[in-house]
């Protein structure tokens, strides 16, 4: 990857939107992958029970976040 605002980094921020981490994967940051997906499924899980339906907003949040790390990855 060139760098921010590489092609690359496009394709992991596009990546990221569909399945969290897979961005950072697409970028072979395996570490930061793991640990984006992990916080984003626990969060929207525990959303999903309706017992904890604000985890949703963290989930949303950690979400964006990986989006967003991805698109300004400087390899």
């Amino acid at each position: 990857m060139s760098g921010q605002g590489s092609g690359g980094n496009v394709i992991a921020a596009i990546c990221n939107f569909f399945i969290p981490g897979l961005g950072q994967l697409v970028q072979g940051r395996i570490i930061a992958a793991l640990i984006f997906f992990v916080l984003v499924s626990v969060n929207y899980a525990l959303a999903a029970t309706g017992i904890l339906f604000f985890m949703g907003l963290f989930g949303f949040i950690f979400h964006v976040w990986s989006i967003i790390d991805a698109a300004k990855y400087k390899g």
